[in-house]
């Protein structure tokens, strides 16, 4: 019984890297190559239009998209729209940690830079998250829609004039204030307030509405993020990470929608909240808008156009009498995942840092990696060090596996010997197994039950190096100047095949010879995948392997059994 309980199981892990591989190719845009499936005409029609519990007034349905097939890097070019006939420039603020760029058509947010963090491709310039050109749309738009009284108000199309005043965060100064201002519309103005603050990636964004009209109005304010559904430029094809808009309520708490689903009107998530977020999220930054508690909002998903996507919300204002104003106060994130200070800004921004099913693990996990980095100073020796104390943790667990191990090392040849004995009469061999490890008191499984209880614990950690910002251009030794990179010369991954290589010639080899070649096999490919995985993730492995040889080398030392390297026989 245990040779096919060890051939289930190897089966069962086989296709179950099939079944991975076939959908990592899927999120990556790629065809599945072992379960390809038809394609769905529903990807490549224009969907319906957005369902009626979603305001129809907000102009996002192709102004914007025609606009961002017309703009230049610029970004001077004749809008199509009416509104938006007059003339528009780009205004760039610059604060300690940001270079924002300014659209005066709307006063919408159409480039972002981290003046912190350079980008991946050429590390001499700065990374930068919102843009808006030929290639690329990502902006964030915010605007009047009519309410119950009708009328045409000022929207993300409307040009707007710019207060003068500073464009960069003097020193010792601690805020800058940039001021847009509407023209009438409707008998209405708009007037947006943006305070930046040193060292902060939230902007202060106030809307303040003026009725300088002769009746009532009672408009709704919108604020959205515009976005195309293609893939960061740089992102790799041997792990996958989320891109695309995300939903925060205190009713469903983080939701996260895939760029199909909103092509596919497969969208289900809350119409209505009083509290939360909508954002836009891809590996190690997000983009969102943040209204304070206890305002109404309607949560709208939708498809601009092609491969053009929003996510917003929508609040109304009460009536506003002629000669009155009301304003909404709102913030504007757009920067890393850093995980304290997301936490710090609103409920529930830091799951943006997606951890998917494992944050009950990964969550503590990154707030010990982190007080270990700010201890010794460096995050390769961080990650070394965090992995030493798992397995101090996990080192009764793991002795009992490897002491389960050595004792299936120890009477292999017996049942080696029994198997080429009784290869003509499998029930017996099967039988006289059974007997061998009960007179011996081997468990055939034991060694497995107590590295299966860490393995959710080291994935954890797998994720909390992946996602986190703080990887990315970080140093460690020597040529490895970037974490959240692979390896230039490809050395960490050499060796950590070798250390895979040793780890698993320690291992009782099963006396079944297809399971002894499955047993190198797989290892053997998890290895290459490695050598296109970040240099964080192959050192953390790397420590783990070599913790692990040694206490393994350790433990069969005083059991009797000489640790001794088998090669395995492909024959």
């Amino acid at each position: 019984m245990n040779d096919i309980r060890r051939t289930i199981l190897w089966v069962i892990f086989g296709f179950s890297m099939v079944l991975l591989w076939d959908q990592w190719q899927v999120f990556n845009g790629h065809k599945a190559t072992f379960f390809p499936s038809a394609v769905n005409p529903a990807a490549t029609a224009r969907p319906a239009p957005p369902a009626a519990s979603v305001p129809t007034g907000v102009p996002t349905a192709n102004t914007v998209a025609a606009d961002a097939k017309t703009t230049g890097a610029t970004g001077q070019f004749t809008p199509a729209t009416e509104a938006s006939a007059a003339a528009h420039e780009r205004l760039v603020v610059t604060t300690d940690v940001l270079k924002l760029t300014f659209d005066t058509e709307g006063g919408s947010v159409v480039q972002t830079e981290f003046v912190k963090h350079a980008d991946m491709a050429d590390k001499s310039k700065n990374f930068v998250l919102l843009d808006n050109n030929k290639d690329h749309t990502y902006m964030a738009q915010t605007g009047l829609i009519a309410g119950a009284t009708g009328g045409a108000f000022p929207t993300h199309k409307t040009v707007m004039a710019v207060a003068p005043g500073e464009r960069t965060l003097q020193d010792g100064s601690n805020q800058l204030v940039i001021r847009f201002e509407s023209p009438e519309l409707g008998g209405v103005k708009l007037l947006k307030t943006f305070t930046f603050t040193r060292g902060a990636y939230a902007v202060a964004v106030k809307h303040e509405v003026l009725n300088v009209g002769v009746a009532g109005v009672s408009p709704q304010l919108y604020l959205q993020l515009v976005r195309d559904g293609s893939k960061p430029l740089g992102e790799s094809k041997f792990y996958s990470t989320f891109t695309g808009p995300a939903i925060y309520t205190e009713a469903k708490k983080y939701q996260k929608v895939d760029f199909k689903d909103i092509e596919n009107n497969k969208v289900d998530v809350e119409k209505t909240a009083e509290s939360g977020y909508v954002a836009m999220v891809q590996h190690y930054f997000a983009s969102a808008w943040l209204l304070g508690d206890g305002i109404k909002r309607d949560l709208f998903l939708r498809k601009v156009d092609t491969n053009l996507y929003a996510v917003g919300m929508i609040t109304s204002l009460d009536n506003i009498a002629p000669g009155a104003s009301k304003s909404v106060e709102a913030r504007f994130f757009a920067g890393p995942q850093e995980e304290k200070v997301l936490e710090a800004l609103a409920p529930g921004l830091e799951l943006v840092k997606d951890y998917g099913w494992l944050t009950i693990l990964a969550k503590p996990l990154y707030w010990l990696l982190h007080a270990i980095e700010s201890f010794i100073g460096n995050w390769g020796w961080s990650i070394v060090a965090l992995v030493l104390l798992l397995k101090a943790a996990f080192y009764w667990l793991n002795a009992k596996a490897y002491a389960s191990m050595a004792k299936m090392k120890a009477v292999n040849p017996k049942v080696t010997e029994m198997r080429e004995r009784l290869k003509d009469n499998p029930q017996q061999m099967q039988q006289e197994m059974m007997r061998i490890y009960r007179e011996e008191k081997v468990n055939p499984m034991g060694g497995c039950f107590p590295i299966m209880i860490q393995i959710p614990v080291f994935i954890a950690l797998y994720w909390v190096l992946l996602a986190s910002v703080e990887m990315r251009n970080a140093p460690w030794i020597l040529w490895i100047h970037d974490l959240s990179s692979p390896d230039p010369f490809y050395i960490l991954p050499l060796v950590m095949t070798l250390t895979t290589v040793l780890q698993t010639s320690l291992n009782p080899a099963p006396p079944d010879p297809m399971q002894a070649k499955m047993m190198w096999f797989m290892p053997l490919a998890f290895s290459v995948m490695f050598f296109f995985f970040p240099a964080g993730l192959v050192l953390y492995w790397i420590t783990n392997n070599i913790l692990s040889i040694a206490q393994q080398w350790l433990i069969n030392t005083r059991m009797g059994v000489p640790p001794k390297f088998h090669l395995p026989s492909f024959k």
